[in-house]
């Protein structure tokens, strides 16, 4: 993903000319990302204004995005990227008030021209010279130039203490690949689920199959771009295992260098048995120990903002604004990519085999690893730019409890969402909080592997239908 050239010709069709885009690859693959769209609406309306900072874990594809963005929407770029530019150019930064002299120098160091409102700097791994970020403010107000910054979140928290943080900014999210994303760099037509969905039948026991398989391929691959570059060259699933990995190797790495017990990776590490567990919230003492909780609270939120992870927090009230009823103390964590949870869930492996992976491809893994398909969903919901939540509650004269998988708002009522791994099987808590909350509800819904149905008010859809409920 490092060369990408765009090339635009014009074809006549019935009178009209329409405008064809065309990527030819070099070297390397090109995926197209919804990220991409947003900086195009930046560019158009706001980049006058704010500089953008592409937030997202490591290895999501910030700087790809960015630089393909910038070859192909303007006339000319600068990457300035901090984890190995000169000391030159880092030395241009010390007399920021003399802005023509700081671009003469820049230009003349990268051998790059730059336009006015034509041309593009990125700031790659900005988190290493925070002077760079501050000089934003400054930058943006002159109107020159467009900016992009990116890096580690966890380092860019870390490292700007000492800085006036500009208010020049504007963040854009850039998640793994989402299930859409994933079927066009492979191949698959992610425009028939559409039609499914709107159809609101079912589609039979064998098709649906076919599309379940397909969507466990994208469970088990995952949306880090390495992973699905490697999977579409036909590498088998243990080599793809060692790229996901690698990646979790990096993540250590920055965890490491926030807290140096490693209390941080445990917390990470945890997050696939907390969630076997079927327990109503993730408890921080099981992954580390008893802790001061002061410390506890701002591991836990160091590693929320490094983007590895998504936290699920319990609504206390669902008759109210999700938000307004967030309980700080009662959560649930999972990955933000569930490739690499499948990963995870295995690293007690040298590498998870074939095998693994073909158990589940073909539905064969254990029952009771629905947490899987729960991390699914999460990264679903998340990727819609939604935040999680889910609701627990006592049942009468009972040990047990009653708990709704997941929350969203939809209006001034919310959908409610309850996940099965494989059989719909019972359901009790779904109807449940039907009866409980009916006059804030909108739709409830039981997300299985089985074909689209319904019971009385309960819709009944398969996983990759997801995508679809969330945008409707």
């Amino acid at each position: 993903m490092k060369k990408c050239i765009k090339w635009q010709y014009r074809i006549l069709k019935k009178s009209t000319f329409y405008a064809i885009t065309v990527y030819i690859q070099e070297d390397s693959m090109y995926f197209e990302r919804k990220a991409y769209n947003s900086l195009l609406e930046w560019k158009k309306h706001y980049s006058g204004q704010y500089a953008v900072l592409l937030e997202g874990a490591r290895r999501v594809g910030k700087s790809t995005i960015a630089e393909n963005f910038a070859k192909n929407e303007y006339k000319s770029y600068i990457l300035i990227d901090f984890s190995k530019t000169t000391n030159t150019i880092r030395e241009c930064f010390d007399d920021i008030g003399n802005l023509d002299m700081f671009f003469l120098r820049l230009q003349a160091e990268t051998g790059v021209t730059l336009y006015k409102q034509e041309s593009l700097i990125i700031f790659d791994e900005v988190q290493l010279f925070p002077k760079a970020r501050q000089a934003i403010k400054h930058l943006v107000a002159d109107g020159r130039y467009s900016y992009i910054e990116m890096g580690s979140l966890i380092s860019i928290k870390k490292n700007v203490k000492d800085i006036l943080i500009p208010s020049e900014e504007m963040k854009i999210q850039v998640y793994p690949m989402d299930y859409e994303e994933f079927c066009n760099a492979t191949g698959n037509n992610y425009k028939l689920l559409q039609q499914i969905y709107d159809m609101r039948a079912s589609i039979g026991q064998a098709t649906n199959r076919k599309l379940m398989r397909d969507l466990r391929i994208y469970m088990a691959v995952g949306g880090m771009p390495q992973a699905v570059e490697a999977y579409i060259e036909g590498r088998n699933f243990s080599e793809i295992d060692m790229v996901k990995r690698q990646i979790i190797a990096l993540y250590e790495e920055d965890f490491k260098k926030i807290d140096a017990s490693g209390r941080m990776s445990a917390l990470y590490h945890s997050i696939p048995a907390q969630l076997a567990k079927d327990s109503r919230k993730y408890r921080v003492t099981t992954a580390i120990g008893k802790r001061g909780k002061t410390k506890t609270d701002e591991l836990l939120f160091e590693l929320i903002d490094s983007k590895t992870i998504l936290p699920c927090f319990n609504s206390t009230d669902p008759r109210v604004s999700l938000t307004d009823t967030k309980d700080f103390d009662s959560y649930k964590l999972y990955l933000s990519d569930t490739g690499l949870f499948v990963t995870l869930m295995f690293m007690d492996r040298p590498v998870t085999e074939n095998d693994v992976y073909a158990k589940l491809l073909s539905d064969k893994l254990p029952a009771n690893l629905g947490y899987l398909y729960e991390n699914l969903v999460a990264q679903m919901i998340a990727a819609s730019g939604r935040e999680l939540y889910y609701h627990t509650w006592e049942k009468a004269g009972s040990t047990h409890y009653y708990e709704v998988d997941f929350l969203i708002s939809k209006g001034s009522k919310v959908n409610a969402f309850e996940i099965k791994s494989s059989g719909i099987g019972k359901h009790g808590s779904i109807k449940e909080f039907y009866k409980k909350f009916s006059k804030n509800v909108h739709n409830i819904y039981l997300l299985s592997q089985k074909d689209i149905g319904q019971e009385e008010n309960l819709m009944l859809k398969p996983f990759y239908l997801m995508p679809f409920i969330l945008k409707n």
